[in-house]
């Protein structure tokens, strides 16, 4: 189970291995001086290898070229008059000050950040869900942010995280904010990832989005002696993800292009994947998914 899901309680191993949480609070011990599992208050993690979340402001301060240049190509991919749902994170927010300009549009979302830099965009539509605030990155969360997303259907969603790997896709250090996160991509026809290099190859406590729901990741070209985020795009691409990869220095004045869709029925082909800077990256995949122009209830 944690090796499934990165992190369990204690309540959820006693209830599985119908046993006491005394039980299982002992038997955790064992295996955390064998070097097994890590204790955490509440339950247990996988040992090592996970990056603990930063506050906001630590956030906001990195990689800002670099989700400058993501945001500029994936505001590109948003159509007039859609319907799509944008989850937190900085470089989602830095997407919503692009996608004032975008008429027609409705957003959905459980970020205040995201909301507020649409509060003014007299052409777009708003929706937030409820829940309860989560401080650290000003989301909304919980049961009440879940629920209020149950039968939606829109086009695309826009989302963030802490890590991407193609073991696991992407991923984020809270529970809480994955468990919204899923219920994001459950409403979307479509599931666009923004992640920067520095987030690839890193693996965080709670999966989000499994590799094979992501139909697109919008990044940042790694720097050439960047090995670990280089093969990580190549073992995405060879998993079906269509990658379309920025130059942060040119992107703000040279706009991406981006692939026709096949035709219903027509299965993804591999080809060479263009960055808006001009540089070359791994590789690039046709875009499968169908698209959704409006906003229903299922």
């Amino acid at each position: 189970m944690v090796r499934a899901n990165g992190a369990v309680s204690l309540r959820e191993l006693a209830r599985v291995v119908q046993t006491s949480e005394v039980t299982v609070r002992r038997d955790v011990r064992a295996l955390e001086a064998e070097g097994l599992l890590d204790r955490r208050h509440g339950g247990a993690v996988l040992p090592g290898g996970f990056t603990r979340e930063s506050g906001f402001p630590q956030k906001s301060l990195s990689a800002t070229a670099e989700k400058t240049a993501i945001a500029d190509l994936a505001a590109g991919l948003v159509e007039e008059g859609e319907a799509i749902v944008v989850g937190a994170g900085t470089t989602t927010q830095e997407l919503a000050r692009r996608l004032a300009r975008v008429p027609g549009l409705t957003v959905v979302t459980n970020s205040l950040l995201v909301a507020q830099a649409l509060a003014h965009a007299n052409r777009v539509e708003v929706v937030m869900t409820g829940g309860t605030l989560r401080g650290s990155n000003y989301a909304l969360v919980g049961s009440g942010a879940e629920q209020s997303l149950q039968g939606l259907r829109v086009s695309r969603a826009f989302l963030s995280g802490s890590g991407l790997t193609a073991e696991r896709g992407l991923s984020t250090s809270n529970m809480l904010s994955a468990s919204v996160d899923r219920a994001l991509v459950q409403a979307a026809a479509e599931v666009v990832v923004l992640a920067d290099h520095t987030k690839l190859g890193t693996d965080t406590m709670f999966q989000t989005v499994p590799t094979d729901v992501i139909t697109r990741l919008v990044t940042d070209e790694p720097p050439p002696h960047d090995d670990r985020a280089a093969t990580e795009l190549q073992a995405l691409a060879d998993q079906g993800v269509q990658i379309t990869v920025a130059g942060a220095t040119a992107a703000a004045s040279a706009p991406a292009r981006h692939e026709v869709p096949p035709l219903p029925g027509q299965r993804r082909t591999r080809a060479p994947l263009r960055s808006a800077g001009g540089a070359l990256a791994p590789e690039q995949l046709q875009d499968r998914s169908p698209r959704v122009a409006d906003l229903r209830r299922r």
